[in-house]
């Protein structure tokens, strides 16, 4: 009975950091690589669109030359290189997307090549009342109410209740006031996260 009322508590309706996923632990981390821990989804980044990638080839048969390819994400989720056409890039890692390449030119095109894909700037959205809206770039380890600063802080129309959405779709509601006091309650924001800022109702 105990157990259950610690619970109970813990899952109050006035916890000013919750999400609208009821199944916060699957949803927000996965299993390590040993299998020992666990570690945020959206701590592995992912291309979205606008994010500039850059395709390097090396291994090449003498006298074939193809230079590094750079190209932002189109809107339709895809960048084109050479030979094969249109890949898709969006909701890729950087690793996962080299594979991908790989195997598109290899043994097809090539007998021996070797494909590395990198990512342009990390970068991390706050858009709605803030008073610089746009792309931010993740230079280290950040928060919400650190964000929102980088964004010029809030516009006078802005309410101070504002969602965390993470690159794996997760949605998580911040009261900034309150995560200005207690930092625990000051979720941390991953490269290709978004913070909206919603106007307040009067």
């Amino acid at each position: 009975m105990l157990a259950g009322l610690i619970f109970t508590g813990c899952v109050s309706n006035d916890d000013p950091l919750f999400l609208d996923n009821p199944d916060v632990p699957s949803a927000l981390s996965s299993p390590d690589q040993n299998g020992s821990g666990t570690k945020p989804l959206a701590a592995v980044a992912r291309f979205h669109v606008g994010d500039s990638v850059t395709v390097t080839f090396s291994g090449l048969p003498e006298g074939d030359t193809m230079t590094p390819h750079q190209e932002p994400i189109k809107e339709d989720g895809t960048i084109t290189l050479p030979y094969i056409g249109p890949v898709v890039a969006v909701g890729k890692t950087a690793g996962e997307l080299q594979n991908e390449i790989q195997d598109l030119y290899v043994p097809k095109y090539y007998v021996r090549l070797t494909v590395t894909v990198a990512p342009g700037d990390l970068i991390y959205y706050v858009t709605g009342e803030v008073k610089t809206p746009g792309r931010e770039i993740y230079i280290g380890e950040t928060t919400v109410t650190k964000a929102i600063t980088s964004a010029g802080d809030f516009t006078d129309f802005a309410s101070h209740t504002v969602w965390l959405i993470r690159a794996n779709g997760q949605r998580i509601k911040v009261k900034v006031d309150q995560a200005l006091e207690h930092p625990s309650k000051d979720p941390p924001v991953y490269p290709g996260d978004q913070i909206v800022v919603p106007r307040r109702i009067f």
